[in-house]
Formats: structure tokens, sequence, C-alpha cells
């Protein structure tokens, strides 16, 4: 078994190497299949039978796990995470690993088809230094995403400083990594 911050550097890796293989398709396809319906089995176990309390669960711990700088807030109708400092954009932005050119897309590779699965939506930005945030929430719940600092107060990660970035990637309502438009 490969450790935490190795395993950042190999996943990072082989996207880049998919991509090269047969384009940005077959990363999708990895992402889909051997991450939302393979390895991450668990977490889609808990978000299907148990919508926002499975998530509090399965993120909890993955965090923690993971020693994430960030905080979670919910309520009975969404789930968001803020996240100030993601290790594994870290470790790569650290070593100067670039082989992928967005490697926190993958998140919403599995994340948007779980959620689609389970009923879920899901607005999302990162910034691509290891800064983002999620809500998710019903795929019937028509409600915007937040304004910055109204649900997770001080916490919201678009207050900090070093939050604007030129290359920041936002998602709405999105249930597939090609939801997506580019804001400036």
């Amino acid at each position: 078994m490969i450790g935490c911050y190795d395993f950042c550097g190999h996943y990072e890796w082989t996207f880049g190497w998919l991509e090269q293989l047969g384009g940005h398709e077959l990363v999708r396809d990895y992402w889909l299949e051997a991450i939302s319906e393979d390895s991450q089995r668990h977490a889609a176990d808990l978000i299907v039978n148990q919508g926002i309390e499975g998530m509090r669960k399965y993120w909890q711990h993955t965090l923690e796990e993971e020693a994430a700088d960030h905080v979670m807030t919910s309520t009975d109708e969404v789930y968001r995470i803020d996240m100030h400092q993601c290790p594994s954009k870290g470790f790569l932005i650290k070593n100067g690993l670039d082989q992928y050119h967005d490697y926190c897309d993958h998140c919403m590779g599995w994340i948007g088809p779980l959620m689609k699965k389970a009923g879920f939506v899901v607005d999302h930005e990162h910034n691509h230094c290891g800064q983002c945030w999620w809500e998710i929430r019903a795929t019937d719940d028509l409600t915007p995403p937040s304004q910055p600092g109204n649900l997770s107060g001080k916490s919201d990660v678009r207050l900090m400083p070093n939050w604007k970035s030129n290359l920041t990637d936002h998602y709405d309502r999105a249930t597939d990594p090609d939801d997506k438009t580019t804001l400036p």
C-alpha cells in the first residue's frame, strides 16, 4: 500500500498519462468507472441510502483522515464544504508536480455522477490553488448557491484573501464534470 502523498503524485501522473493515451474522454471514463463506480462504492452506499447524513459521515471521516484544512456546514437541505487547503493539491504544488492540467476536476469527475445517482446536484468552485467550496442539494431544490459568508460564515473560503485566481472553475447545478463555465 502506498502512502497518501505518494498516492496524490501517482494519481496526478495517471490522469496525465491517460489523457496522452486517449484524450480527455479516457480520463473522464477513468474518473467515472475506476473512482465513482469502483473505489468510492462505500461513499455511494452512504450517500444514496442516507442523503445529506451520509455525506456528513463520509466526508467527516475522509477529510479528517487526510488532515484537510476544511469546514463542513449542513442543514437538512444542503451540505457544504469549504476547503481552505486541500492536502492533495497542496502536495502537488509544493513538489512541483504538474502532469495533468486540471487535477482538481477529478473530484467533480467522480462526485458529480455519484450525486446524480443519489438525486443531488452540485454547485462548486475551485481555484487550482488547493481551495474550493461545494454546495450539494436535492435536484428539485432550485435554491441558488449561498452568497459568500451566508451559509458557512467566516469559514467561507471565498472570503479568504488568497481565494481569487485567474483560473477559477465554476459549476452550477452540475452532475457531470463538463457542466461548468470558467469565470474570470
